[in-house]
């Protein structure tokens, strides 16, 4: 299909949408007079645009499907308007826009039971759960082992505080400057979601206070080459062990995310890693 023809689809799935959300909605969900000569169900077109904010001809003009451009921040308040929900708005977005809406950030989350289930599944699998702040918030006992994220207090098991204050997790990660970088690099991606959360702000400020190289390496600003997948851990018994790791999206909604390792196939360390770990497991 032509780009031409995509976007006259698109325009028309845009008009279909708004006219079905707008004649969903009553006059008095919006507190507004029913009034006595309603030709059709729901809100009429001037009065989505009176409550958007916009000009009653601009807003008809959307929803007949013409060729116009519309802001965020317009988008924004016809959502309100429209009372749409978060699944509604990210569709509105998505149709006049070609691309998902910003949403804010979130940090503080429950992980849902299903997601511990999973995770005591992979027994030889370490696998944990990160906020967009990189709080651990759950983990099974493979990631335990490798991590030790159980000898740190709540308010401390944070995978980047961890990564620049904890003495086990630099000699574990081998090389460490390369991969924190790496890490790093990754951090300041979802730090850029949410720049205002005040939690976000708190952990910078106080890794910044104590901790050179993170002072240094975040005010350089300097963004990093993503590490690939692969993850080289050090271990005292075993060796120099490498990692295929993933980051798999479990609420997209509340930023939930599952990180799995796997020891690559094949190498005699990663055979030791998997013996160490059922014995570990055992005492």
């Amino acid at each position: 299909m032509s780009s031409a023809r995509s976007l006259e689809r698109t325009r028309t799935d845009l008009a279909a949408f708004l006219r079905s959300r707008r004649e969903r909605i009553s006059p008095e969900d919006v507190g507004l007079p029913l009034g006595k000569r309603r030709r059709t169900p729901g809100l009429r077109r001037e009065e989505v645009a009176a409550l958007a904010g916009v000009g009653v001809t601009w807003y008809t003009w959307l929803e007949q499907g013409r060729d116009i451009g519309v802001s965020a921040t317009f988008l924004d308040s016809l959502s309100m308007a429209l009372k749409l929900d978060a699944t509604e708005r990210r569709h509105l977005f998505l149709l006049a826009h070609q691309r998902p809406p910003p949403e804010p950030g979130k940090t503080w989350c429950v992980v849902p039971s299903i997601v511990h289930r999973l995770m005591d599944d992979l027994a030889n699998r370490p696998a944990y759960v990160l906020n967009l702040r990189w709080d651990v918030l759950a983990f099974n006992s493979a990631a335990d082992c490798v991590f030790r994220f159980s000898s740190h207090p709540l308010e401390r098991r944070n995978m980047l505080w961890m990564l620049f204050t904890d003495t086990w997790m630099r000699r574990l990660l081998d090389p460490w400057r390369e991969q924190a970088l790496n890490v790093l690099s990754s951090f300041r991606r979802d730090f850029a979601r949410a720049p205002e959360d005040p939690d976000m702000a708190t952990l910078i400020k106080d890794l910044g206070k104590i901790e050179p190289d993170f002072r240094a390496w975040w005010q350089s600003q300097d963004i990093h080459a993503p590490c690939h997948g692969i993850r080289h851990l050090l271990f005292r018994d075993i060796g120099r062990v490498s990692f295929e790791h993933t980051t798999l999206t479990i609420d997209e909604d509340r930023h939930l995310r599952l990180i799995y390792y796997a020891a690559k196939t094949g190498e005699p360390t990663s055979e030791l890693f998997e013996q160490w770990l059922r014995g570990t497991n055992e005492q």
